[in-house]
């Protein structure tokens, strides 16, 4: 009687088998999203020593996550600063990188939408012996609401324990993530108050990288650097004007101008990795 119970369950389990969530051990790359981990095809970021401008960011990025790699203590990070400077394509890049050099690290990219189930995230990477770096990109709060209290917790303070060999990237164009004003001084109660609740989130990454509006040099050196890389030539006259069109000189903006000189020398995009930029 007992095998034949045996036998139905197993039966029963074949045509029903339980769901598995997939975790990081092989792929490059995973996206985090209602809370499953989807790999990402043909994770391929934009070339690291195409990003310029930005050297002293890329080697603290990339040191940062050798010692991840290795097994060694490292930190959470806090990339901020202007709009279009490079800041998400480094941390993919950096991290393709480190592939590149054979060391075993995956990336995980999560919506901030779903910075509520990033304690469930946490528990299935640390059941994985690869180092994992989560990735949050353009994260922002216009007070240090609920979110911003639970990012708090999960980074520093939290009784749940993060895994030794996973750490969170964040991407930001404030440089404390939460929205301040002046009105903070204004206060009735203690204005100190409201400007440590305010800046708590953003102190608990121990590395912060600043990414800055970018020369004249620099926003030239980049259109340089894209336009040798797609095979086409350019007038400085003309990229600057590009630039001044839109108002703004960045990576973003080089990036935008050399697509710009590709379609017009009748070039495609779909070979080039920083056509992902």
């Amino acid at each position: 009687m007992t095998d034949a119970l045996i036998r139905i369950a197993d039966a029963l389990d074949r045509l029903s088998p339980l769901p598995e969530r997939p975790a990081p051990d092989g792929e490059a790359a995973y996206r985090w999203e209602s809370e499953t981990l989807h790999a990402v095809l043909h994770f391929a970021p934009i070339a690291l020593d195409l990003l310029t401008g930005i050297d002293p960011q890329k080697d603290a990025l990339l040191t940062n996550g050798r010692r991840l790699a290795k097994g060694h203590a490292a930190h959470d990070v806090l990339l901020w600063g202007a709009r279009g400077s490079g800041k998400s394509a480094l941390v993919k890049s950096s991290v393709a990188a480190l592939q590149a050099e054979g060391r075993a690290i995956c990336l995980v990219e999560i919506s901030p939408s779903e910075l509520g189930s990033l304690g469930g995230l946490f528990d299935l990477l640390a059941t994985r012996s690869t180092p994992a770096i989560c990735f949050i990109d353009d994260l922002a709060f216009d007070g240090p609401d609920d979110a911003a209290r639970q990012l708090r917790s999960v980074l520093e303070g939290g009784a749940r324990a993060r895994p030794a060999h996973v750490r969170l990237y964040v991407t930001s164009n404030r440089r404390h993530i939460v929205e301040r004003s002046m009105a903070e001084q204004a206060d009735p109660i203690n204005p100190r108050d409201v400007a440590d609740d305010r800046l708590a989130l953003a102190d608990r990454f121990g590395l912060s990288l600043g990414f800055h509006v970018c020369t004249q040099e620099e926003y030239l050196a980049m259109v340089s650097g894209y336009a040798a890389h797609l095979g086409v030539a350019f007038e400085p006259q003309d990229a600057l004007t590009w630039s001044t069109q839109r108002g703004a000189r960045s990576g973003r903006v080089a990036w935008h101008y050399a697509v710009e000189l590709a379609g017009r020398a009748g070039k495609s995009l779909t070979a080039s990795p920083a056509s992902r930029l």
